[in-house]
């Protein structure tokens, strides 16, 4: 700690988009240690942000400014400030970004407003009626409750406890905020595993208790019972007083999630994501800071959170792009999470049924540990799958459910048991046309089609959020009755389906149906219990979820990854395709996946209908490896855009020209303009425009730069922003590492 006469002063990070610290004196009684958050004045405005380090020659003299206000927080530990520090220069963001990204919550939460509850005063009520004295017998003296808890405790009214409060006989009172997690118990419920899953678990939890930096891919089948297995980890973790940190993909999927760690250890973990509160979220910053939080479940953004003692870091479902965030600072949670590890010195484990090709090949490579679980747990046989080939037995016209399909369904209802089908397309279609001139309804804002979502009753874009009524006549030739529905989304196929299954029960599941998250775990509830007798879904249904009747899995399109440019479009479809499929037969009943497809001759197709996976990935990642693409080279995105399409696409190409202009460096070679690049050297593809060449209202080009391993990309690419066109008006550029989207 410091203070004026010291002559030191605070270098402080703040909380903006900006890269470098700021020197601010230090008041005489104010205590100040790295780490500490701070308001400082800055120009004519206070801001937030924490001191880096304490400096003993500030930039700027004698003449500093001063600290305002230290803020009642803990203080970020070197740790988090050292991966604060990495991830900005990974992802050649503003380090005061991910400041943000990491103090965000609690710097902008507020305090959090007082809640107040009534116990009894002991003096008595001026008369006595039954309402009051069921409210007094409730109210024990010296017990808090609020008032709607003491009325259903005491079948009253809130009339009857307002009177007792007139009276004095009940008096007003501070409620203190309830615990955001109850103490886990690693020894509470510990699960009976079979000799494979013991020996995984004992794996893991060695990695744990060793307090050492280490990396394991735990690879398994659906329904191997990955999560019993690393949750014997987090006991370890537990046992030895350290924190869990558990990653997950989803929002949904944290519900059904905290319902089995609460079976296992006795009480849920800390919950961080958008979908609670954000004064919630920042008493469990502060919680996980002090560490009287010893487990949190997730979604990426819990990265960041301040853990004082982290043992374990779990990412389920490693392989999902949902890891990957897109705006902002651009960064992938899986990547991050190994950094984090290795900063805090704990356990990373890595778990999917269907592995990226980045974490087999670095298991391959001795960089990860690789723990494999073949078979499902009991021996419970994975679901039989197999094609329906669309151009022999395709579906009747204007239908998308080909007739075996349709039939498998009828049969597996009969049964008693749950179908579920599965389309990765929202809403209700993605084009509506006028049959009369051929009018498109196109975003105003994106070069997109409105996708029409009869349910909201309204044309929406995916990229803007922009939503208009759905009109009754054509906006172009006026004609009425003319639009049409184009292609099938998740709700036109629940259309289809109450056609088909009269009197059936059927169960829409999608990230953007009406209704809140808890209202999603009430659907994924009501089908854990069987109370609906087909599941139409999106991916939603596809990711970790464990239904007990259901046995049959038909997917309606199985192309739909598979035209895109993307070079892990093959990657992805499989991926997704085996995961859904994998849903199927996972308790008593057997298992069986259709799969409707255009193309039964695909390598992604062929591979799921022969269960062969490793003949799969090892003809990926010879692919990857011969293209010199992720994880065999590296990638790098670049992203100019502005509101006029001449400024983007000059901006561009000014950009590209500079790069050819730099001089050579040790650190990377660039390959002449016009020539094939050798293995050692850069290359750069573009400006091209992008495949979505206007989001909200930004015309956008693409570059991108392909380096060696041995390359040094990021400094090329600050040397080349450097020395390249400044942005001016509108123009911006964004830099995306290792992309994860290519539109």
């Amino acid at each position: 700690m410091a203070h004026e006469e010291d002559a030191a002063a605070a270098e402080v990070l703040l909380a903006l988009a900006v890269d470098r610290s700021y020197s601010y004196s230090i008041p005489q009684r104010m205590s100040i240690s790295p780490g500490d958050f701070v308001e400082v004045p800055l120009g004519t405005r206070m801001a937030n942000g924490a001191v880096w380090e304490i400096s003993t020659s500030p930039s700027g003299g004698g003449n500093l400014k001063s600290i305002a206000t230290r803020h009642d927080l803990p203080a970020l530990s070197s740790n988090l400030r050292n991966f604060i520090d990495w991830v900005a220069r990974w992802t050649l963001s503003p380090r005061g970004m991910v400041l943000r990204m990491a103090a965000g919550v609690p710097l902008n939460a507020g305090p959090e407003p007082a809640k107040f509850g009534v116990r009894a005063s002991g003096k008595p009520p001026s008369k006595t009626t039954p309402a009051r004295a069921r409210i007094l017998a409730a109210a024990t003296a010296g017990t808090a409750f609020s008032k709607a808890a003491l009325a259903e405790a005491a079948s009253c009214s809130a009339a009857a406890i307002d009177s007792l409060i007139g009276e004095g006989v009940l008096e007003p009172i501070a409620l203190m905020p309830g615990p955001l997690a109850l103490p886990c118990d690693p020894g509470f419920r510990r699960p009976l595993l079979e000799p494979v899953q013991e020996s995984a678990a004992f794996n893991l939890a060695e990695r744990v208790r060793a307090r050492s930096f280490s990396v394991s891919l735990l690879e398994g089948v659906t329904g191997s019972g990955k999560t019993e297995v690393y949750f014997e980890a987090a006991a370890a973790a537990l046992s030895a007083g350290r924190q869990s940190l558990i990653l997950m993909p989803e929002i949904a999927l944290t519900a059904q999630f905290l319902d089995r760690f609460a079976a296992r250890f006795g009480s849920r973990p800390g919950e961080w994501h958008s979908g609670v509160s954000i004064r919630r979220r920042a008493r469990l910053w502060s919680a996980v800071a002090n560490g009287d939080v010893k487990a949190v479940v997730g979604a990426r953004s819990a990265l960041f959170l301040p853990f004082r003692e982290l043992g374990l870091l779990v990412v389920d479902e490693e392989h999902e792009a949902a890891y990957k965030q897109e705006d902002g600072v651009s960064y992938h949670a899986r990547d991050m999470a190994v950094v984090r590890g290795q900063i805090e010195k704990c356990a990373v484990v890595l778990v999917s049924a269907t592995p990226s090709i980045e974490s087999r090949v670095n298991a391959a490579q001795g960089r990860y540990h690789h723990i494999q679980l073949f078979s499902r747990f009991r021996a419970k046989a994975l679901p039989a799958i197999s094609a329906i080939d669309l151009r022999r037995a395709g579906p009747p016209r204007g239908r998308w459910i080909a007739p075996e399909l349709a039939a498998a369904v009828s049969k597996t209802l009969a049964q008693g048991e749950q179908a579920l089908l599965f389309l990765n397309r929202r809403g209700y279609a993605p084009l509506t046309l006028c049959r009369a001139c051929g009018h498109r309804f196109n975003c105003p804002n994106c070069s997109a089609w409105l996708v029409e979502h009869r349910f909201r009753q309204a044309l929406m874009c995916h990229h803007c959020g922009h939503a208009e009524h759905k009109p009754g006549i054509c906006p172009s030739c006026e004609a009425s009755d003319s639009l049409a529905a184009c292609g099938p989304g998740i709700e036109r196929l629940t259309e289809e389906a109450e056609t088909l299954f009269r009197g059936a029960k059927i169960l829409a599941l999608s990230s953007d149906l009406p209704g809140s998250a808890e209202c999603l775990h009430t659907e994924i509830e009501a089908i854990e219990r069987g109370g609906c007798d087909i599941i139409v879904g999106t991916q939603l249904a596809a990711k970790g979820h464990n239904f007990p009747h259901l046995s049959l899995v038909g997917v309606i399109d199985a192309d739909v990854g598979l035209t895109s440019g993307d070079p892990r479009a093959a990657e992805r479809t499989f991926q997704l395709l085996q995961q859904v499929a994998g849903r199927a037969g996972r308790f008593e009943t057997a298992g069986r996946a259709l799969i409707q497809t255009w193309q039964p001759g695909h390598p992604v197709i062929r591979a799921l209908l022969s269960g062969d996976s490793e003949r799969f990935y090892e003809e990926e990642t010879r692919q990857r490896r011969r293209a010199g693409l992720p994880p065999f080279g590296r990638l790098a995105a670049i992203i100019v855009s502005a509101k006029d399409n001449a400024a983007a696409q000059s901006h561009a190409r000014a950009l590209l020209k500079a790069a050819y202009e730099l001089p050579p460096s040790d650190a990377w070679r660039l390959a002449p303009a016009g020539s094939l690049a050798k293995e050692s050297e850069l290359s750069l593809l573009g400006p091209a425009e992008a495949p979505i060449a206007v989001i909200r209202g930004r015309h956008r080009y693409r570059l991108l730069a392909r380096a060696p391993r041995s390359a040094d990309l990021q400094a090329f690419l600050r040397a080349w922003l450097k020395a390249g066109p400044k942005e001016r008006g509108s123009v911006r550029v964004g830099i995306d590492i290792d992309p994860q989207s290519f539109l």
